[in-house]
């Protein structure tokens, strides 16, 4: 599990925002989509900022699962949780198969993976130039 500092340091927090209808950043709902993760007990969650090297899309989200049913499950919890920000998936890929799940939200991409198949893909190779970015589990109930 990857944690880092704020995701937006001078701004209320996610909750405080989505009361008063502030919306929310890529990277605020990355962090919402990395803590759906978490709480369904991903791994190696890691948010990249892909602003500077991709025109469509400003994050990445990226994490491993251990099963098919576990990486439905985590996309499904993002897709909850996102969805209480406002936020609906423009297009979901994968869930047949589960090896591979992409969940596009415009400008913020989560993918999910089976731990061979992120192995196999390596975004996190491919996208190594990518600024890694902070983000901080649920704290618990």
């Amino acid at each position: 599990m990857t944690q880092g500092g704020d995701a937006n340091p001078g701004r209320p927090a996610i909750e405080d925002q989505l009361a008063t209808g502030i919306e929310l950043t890529a990277v605020e709902l990355a962090a919402v989509a990395a803590q759906a993760i978490d709480a369904k007990q991903g791994s190696e969650v890691v948010i990249l900022d892909m602003g500077d090297l991709l025109g469509i899309v400003d994050v990445f989200v990226i994490a491993s699962g251990t099963s098919k049913r576990q990486v439905r499950t985590m996309i499904e919890e993002v897709n909850l949780r996102l969805g209480r920000c406002g936020r609906k998936p423009l297009r979901t890929e994968g869930l047949d198969t589960g090896e591979w799940v992409l969940a596009d939200y415009g400008d913020l991409v989560v993918h999910v993976f089976q731990t061979g198949s992120r192995d196999f893909y390596a975004l996190d190779r491919l996208w190594g130039d990518a600024p890694r970015l902070g983000w901080a589990p649920d704290s618990p109930d």
